[in-house]
């Protein structure tokens, strides 16, 4: 077979996976890029737990925050703090999450004057409605799934799409600019192969990172051997609880490498030097002892959470506290001594705890304006992908015909070991995606090709 057939033949193939990886990918990328401008913007604009909303009058000193906790308690009927966020500027206000007889609030005081400035429901704003949306389309596991597995074939998509992007005697010209002169068909496949080109390798970055947060993928396959070890702990005790009990809903607030490892416990000697010796242990102190740790700006100190519970001191990028991934740091309290039971740095973490910390972080946009911008472009780029893939197929398509229009699988297509190979890899990769893979390969060959009136249809 002379090679320039071959090609054909295997560009055809690329051309039939991509063409269906497409049909499922497409509109959940659409989703997950505006979903994702949701969020970013929303966080820009109002801030992650709605700090952004309130604004202060800076003073030369403010109050104690145990005094500023006693105002956001008394806010709320039946009020009880157990969460400190400290402001990211000096006009933007204090926030604690209080736990009231009508669920958990989010309450405003300025540091200042000590007064609760305003109140609302915690994650129940814009923010929170996208991320549920862009997680699990409010569908529990099984949205989680479906994202998932349109993740693993959006891999597929990129390999395929760059193997059709390849100039093939055209030119660069043509690979890399769109014909803006050209119109109808022709015009929307010379923007979706250059948009894409430029977009694959930032589309890969993304899919990845988001599926780090995945139920299969992430949470099974690659977290589970990439948590941070509780064995550098020597010597404390450790609780029955993991640190991913401290999240709340959808939004996730411990760094990724931290979820499946256990919490250290209160009520022990154990620990090293934190608060004030022989002193009380108070929630001044506990502030007092994170200012002289270098907390400063944004952070966020948990309160203890029964008796074996312990003060959290944290600052995350992946929660918008800081622009800075490598200088993540959680510090765990004993609540009755004020030892430092655990200080866990970016340092710490493992390499693949060190590429999610960076990569979820760019992921979000939380890495400054230059990510913020890039993440803009990014996601209104995604939309015009998948817009302009949908465009190609309807303009392709025939009218009344009652059909689908798929690339035709080409006749006597011999073993394609590059194509195989990415398949295999995307299958291994990506088990969840690969299952489904094998599936609709199986159904493609075994059912589809053999039974006419469905290869009609899906042709």
């Amino acid at each position: 077979m002379s090679k320039p057939l071959e090609d054909r033949r295997f560009y055809q193939a690329a051309w039939r996976w991509h063409f269906y990886a497409g049909l499922y990918v497409a509109p959940f990328l659409i989703m997950l890029a505006v979903t994702g401008l949701l969020m970013l913007w929303s966080a820009v604009l109002v801030g992650r737990d709605g700090e952004k909303s309130v604004a202060v009058r800076p003073q030369a000193s403010s109050l104690a925050v145990s005094v500023q906790a006693v105002a956001a308690e008394g806010a709320i009927p039946g009020g009880k703090v157990v969460q400190y966020i400290a402001p990211r500027t000096s006009d933007q206000p204090a926030v604690f999450r209080v736990n009231g007889d009508a669920g958990a609030k989010m309450v405003a005081v300025d540091p200042y004057t000590g007064q609760a400035l305003s109140h609302w429901d915690r994650r129940n704003g814009v923010y929170d409605l996208a991320n549920k949306i862009h997680g699990t389309l409010f569908l529990g596991n099984v949205g989680d799934w479906l994202i998932e597995i349109a993740a693993g074939f959006g891999i597929v998509l990129i390999a395929t799409g760059l193997y059709m992007w390849w100039p093939r005697g055209e030119g660069l010209r043509a690979a890399l600019l769109p014909d803006f002169s050209a119109t109808g068909r022709v015009f929307w496949k010379s923007l979706h192969k250059t948009v894409g080109a430029y977009s694959a390798l930032l589309l890969a970055v993304f899919l990845i990172s988001g599926l780090t947060w995945a139920g299969v993928w992430g949470e099974k396959f690659t977290q589970a051997w990439s948590t941070f070890p509780s064995e550098k702990w020597d010597n404390v005790p450790l609780s029955d609880d993991l640190h991913a009990s401290m999240n709340h809903g959808g939004v996730k607030e411990v760094p990724w490498t931290l979820e499946q490892t256990p919490m250290p416990a209160s009520g022990s000697s154990a620990g090293t030097v934190g608060t004030a010796p022989g002193a009380p242990v108070t929630l001044d102190s506990v502030i007092a002892f994170a200012r002289a740790q270098g907390f400063d700006g944004r952070f966020q100190l948990a309160f203890p959470k029964g008796e074996k519970g312990v003060w959290t001191l944290s600052r995350d990028t992946m929660s918008n506290d800081s622009a800075d991934p490598t200088a993540d740091r959680t510090v765990h309290l004993d609540q009755f001594t004020g030892k430092v039971l655990a200080d866990i740095r970016y340092a710490d973490y493992g390499w693949a705890g060190k590429a999610m910390a960076i990569g979820i972080a760019f992921h979000e946009g939380d890495m400054g304006a230059w990510n913020i911008a890039l993440v803009t472009v990014f996601c209104l780029s995604v939309i015009l992908i998948s817009a302009s893939g949908i465009a190609l197929w309807w303009l392709r398509r025939p009218k009344g015909a009652g059909r689908l229009l798929a690339p035709r699988l080409p006749e006597n297509l011999p073993l394609w070991k590059t194509g195989a190979l990415v398949m295999v890899g995307a299958a291994l990769l990506f088990p969840l995606s690969g299952a489904v893979l094998v599936a609709v390969l199986a159904l493609d060959l075994l059912l589809i090709s053999r039974v006419k009136p469905l290869k009609k249809a899906l042709s």
